[in-house]
Formats: C-alpha cells, sequence, structure tokens
C-alpha cells in the first residue's frame, strides 16, 4: 500500500469512527442497553469484519436495525438473554455463509435496491432529528435552536466546500474537528455527546451469557436470533452490493457472512450488541477515501481508544457537527436519480421503488425488502403469462402442429390451455415444445390435463422437441409414461 493510501486509509477510519459513536449509543438506548454494550459491540465486529470480511471499505457495527429487533427481549428476559441472542444470531449468520447462500442477494431487484438507499437515508435524516430536543423530548428553541441550526450548516458547509479546494483531508473530518474547535473556543452553550451518555470504559471481558442451557432458553431465544440474524445478513448484503457499485469491484459475499457472523459471536460473548453493515458509515468511509481494509481496522480500534483514553475529549463534539454529517450522508446515500427515471421505467418498477422506500421508513428493512421482491416477482409472473403465444400448422390432413412459444409456469397455464381445441382438433395433434420452458409442478399439471382433454375426445396427442431439462422433468413426475414424448 503506498504513502498516500495509506494516509487516506487512516483518515477515513478515523472520520467514520466519530460517526460510528453517536449511532451506536443512540442504538443502545433504544434497545434499553447500557451505552458501553453499543461501543463495544462496534469495536468488536468493525474491527472483526475489516479484517477478516469479504468487503473492504465496508463499515459495520451496532446496527438500528438490529436494535429494534430485540426491544421486547430485553425489556421481558433481560440482557443476559439478549448476548445469548446476539450469540445464536452469529451461529445463523455462519450457517448462512458456509452454505454459500449470500449469493441470494442477486434475486434482490435493481428497484428494491434503489428503494432501499431512498428508504435507509430518509432514516438516516430522520434520526438526527433527535439531536435538536431536550433530554426530556421537548423541541430546541430560541438561541440554543438558532446555535443549533447555525453549527450544522457550518458543519454540512465545510463538507460541501472544502473538497473543492484539497481532498488531502476528509471533509468531514475536518468538520467535526472544526466546528469542535469553535465551540470550544468560544464557549457557544450547545449539546454535545456527553448529553447522549458517558463513553468512558474499561476493556471488554469475556462473560458466557448467564442463562439456563436448557430447551425452555432456547424457545426464547430462538425466534429473536432468527430475525436478528435475517435482519443483520439482509442489511449487509444488500450495503455490500452498493459498496461494490460505488467501489467498482467485487466482494465475496459469502466471506462476509461468515466474518459477520464469527464477529457477533464474539461480540455477544463479550458483552456488546449485534450487528451488521452500516451504510451511513460506509458512505462516509467510501468518500472520505478509504478503500482497504486498513480502514475498517482503524476504525474499530478508535472506538475502543475512545472508551479506553479519549472519552474527556470525544464527549465534547458537538452534536451539531454529527448531525450536520449524517445530513450529508442521508443526501449523499439518497439515489436522487430514481426520482427522474420514476416516469421512465415500467410502472410495476416504480411502485417496487416508492413501496419499498415507504414501508422502510414507516416498518423496517426485512419487511421493506421482502414487500418489493414479492411485488416486483408478481409482476414479473405476470408479464411472463400475458407472453404466452403458439403457432398452429393443420397443413397435413387429419394432423395439427402447435408450436407454442414462452415459458409455463404457474401464472400462464390457464392462458397456455386456452391456446388449444380438443373438441374441433383432428386425429392427431403434436405438440412441438423446442420454444417452450416448461418450469414447475403446475406446468406439468397443466400439460397432463391437457393430454386428459385430448383422451377424452379420443385423439391422439404427443410432445416433441423437449429440451434435457424439461424431459427430465416430465419423467420424474410419471408423466412422460402416459403421454407420447418424441
Amino acid at each position: 500500500m503506498s504513502l498516500t493510501a495509506l494516509r487516506s486509509n487512516v483518515l477515513a477510519g478515523l472520520t467514520s469512527s466519530f460517526a460510528l459513536v453517536p449511532e451506536c449509543i443512540a442504538f443502545a438506548l433504544v434497545a434499553q442497553v447500557n451505552p458501553l454494550m453499543g461501543l463495544y459491540g462496534a469495536f468488536i465486529i468493525c474491527t472483526l469484519t475489516a479484517l477478516f470480511g469479504g468487503r473492504p471499505a465496508m463499515i459495520s457495527g451496532a446496527a438500528g436495525s438490529m436494535a429494534v429487533v430485540i426491544v421486547a427481549l430485553v425489556v421481558q428476559h433481560g440482557v443476559e438473554y439478549l448476548l445469548a441472542t446476539v450469540v445464536l444470531g452469529g451461529v445463523i449468520m455462519v450457517l448462512f455463509g458456509l452454505l454459500r447462500l449470500g449469493k441470494l442477494v442477486r434475486m434482490v431487484p435493481h428497484p428494491v435496491m434503489l428503494g432501499f438507499v431512498n428508504g435507509l437515508a430518509i432514516i438516516i435524516a430522520m434520526a438526527q432529528l433527535d439531536h435538536f430536543k431536550l433530554p426530556d423530548g421537548h423541541w430546541l428553541s430560541g438561541q440554543p435552536l438558532a446555535v443549533m441550526l447555525g453549527l450544522v450548516a457550518l458543519t454540512m458547509a465545510v463538507v460541501y466546500v472544502l473538497p473543492r479546494f484539497t481532498k488531502a483531508l476528509p471533509g468531514a473530518l475536518v468538520a467535526i474537528v472544526g466546528v469542535s474547535l469553535v465551540v470550544a473556543l468560544t464557549g457557544l452553550p450547545t449539546r454535545t455527546l456527553a448529553d447522549m451518555a458517558t463513553i468512558a470504559g474499561g476493556l471488554p471481558t469475556f462473560h458466557w451469557p448467564s442463562v439456563p442451557l436448557n430447551l425452555a432458553t432456547l424457545k426464547i431465544i430462538a425466534p429473536y436470533a432468527t430475525l436478528m440474524a435475517m435482519v443483520g445478513l439482509l442489511e449487509t448484503l444488500l450495503t455490500f452490493n452498493l459498496t461494490d457499485e460505488l467501489t467498482e469491484t467485487r466482494g465475496q459475499p459469502n466471506r462476509e457472512c461468515v466474518a459477520l457472523g464469527a464477529a457477533n459471536v464474539v461480540s455477544g460473548l463479550f458483552g456488546g450488541m449485534g450487528g451488521c453493515a452500516m451504510i451511513g458509515q460506509t458512505v462516509i468511509n467510501l468518500s472520505s477515501g478509504g478503500r482497504g481494509r486498513l480502514s475498517g481496522v482503524v476504525s474499530g480500534i478508535m472506538i475502543l481508544l475512545f472508551i479506553l483514553f479519549l472519552s474527556p475529549w470525544i464527549e465534547r463534539i458537538p452534536l451539531a457537527a454529527l448531525a450536520g454529517v449524517m445530513f450529508v450522508v442521508a443526501q449523499q446515500t439518497f439515489a436522487w436519480g430514481s426520482l427522474r427515471v420514476l416516469g421512465k421505467v415500467p410502472l410495476n418498477d416504480a411502485v417496487v421503488v416508492v413501496a419499498v422506500t415507504v414501508i422502510t421508513v414507516l416498518t423496517d428493512l426485512a419487511t421493506a425488502v421482502l414487500c418489493g421482491i414479492l411485488i416486483a416477482a408478481l409482476a414479473f409472473a405476470w408479464q411472463h403469462s400475458r407472453d404466452m403465444r403458439s403457432e398452429a400448422d393443420d397443413s397435413v390432413p387429419g394432423r395439427k402442429v402447435y408450436t407454442p412459444h414462452g415459458t409455463l409456469f404457474f401464472a400462464s397455464t390457464t392462458h397456455f390451455q386456452a391456446l388449444f381445441d380438443p373438441q374441433h382438433d383432428p386425429d392427431s395433434v403434436v405438440v412441438d415444445c423446442r420454444y417452450l420452458h416448461v418450469v414447475d409442478h403446475s406446468a406439468v399439471a397443466a400439460l397432463e390435463g391437457l393430454a386428459a382433454r385430448y383422451e377424452k375426445f379420443g385423439k391422439g396427442f404427443v410432445l416433441t422437441h423437449l429440451s434435457p431439462r424439461c424431459e427430465r422433468l416430465l419423467t420424474r413426475a410419471g408423466l412422460a409414461a402416459k403421454i407420447g414424448v418424441n
């Protein structure tokens, strides 16, 4: 690694670490656990995934999507059950990667990716609004609000303007340090990181979760662990895809799943929260010049240094500076191009983009992505079902040859059968299947039903030019022996 790349990765990791701290604290508070659990989780997960994961430059930590999942568990059963859940969730992630299921992310359509990115951008921006509230929940007003808005605007201005003059230092890092110095030197009254929580602590220590090792415990934690693992894997793999696009490189999704799962296991055994890839911090890292594993390692190690030695300084960082940086991240994350193409793409794709965005904001990422995939799949099935057509040749007396074109599956079977006329067709019917793709059991049943209709009228029915795959499918279903296959 060149000296320039080394410097860029170190500075990028430092910048993303500043952005990790308030997010992890906030997510820990959402989960109703000690903020240090969020920071320990961030340190462990960020460092291990950076070292051993399949996607350099991606930043992972204690994520809000996973924090929301386990709130009920913490309230009902306590922190020890949470730690056990994190360990079990990590094991599930490891198995997911070992079974090489990471490639399933390829099944996520591009409109769903756009909706995912836009939804998370909105969530990132909305999360910063909490910094404009007092501890009692009331909104800032008067001078405190004016100071907050001014510092946020100053931070955003530095992030946007500085790169036009120099790219030697990340704009976000300069903005955070600069605004912190302005507040310290002028004594401006504004909320700082210390107003959220204290981050001073010691090294994380090994702690086996104090829960009974029996079936009753498994019944309690298994549903939460499964949901946590699925949400974490989903957000990680989607962020993985985004990082591939931004860096124009290809990572190893299965390796990332294994590393993320192992990191969660270690986090749970050392008193940390569960976590996954964090799109906001990843965007900060990438925009600050982070491209290698070193940036993620630096980010994770800095979190530990903040806890052990630097908390008096870190707690002085104004929340306005961190909020300003995250507002910029939200703006850069949002796929603005998707708004311009909404009227140009097929209606079903536009619906998917909007639906996933809205559902992500109103519910959670997993629900939104699953709904988006379902909508896209149904639209795809409907479109392909309408593409079924057939040519007919009855030039030979007493014989008629059908040549259907299309994919025969559950959604197209009705249209397929409507192409034939068993009652009025001649005594011999041949179906030339060279352009027909038979893909599921509904297709097999449709062919069997069609053959039965011709048999009812005492007419011959033969399938020809089946592809080897289609012929194997019919043979396995026992249909090849019932009807003629040439």
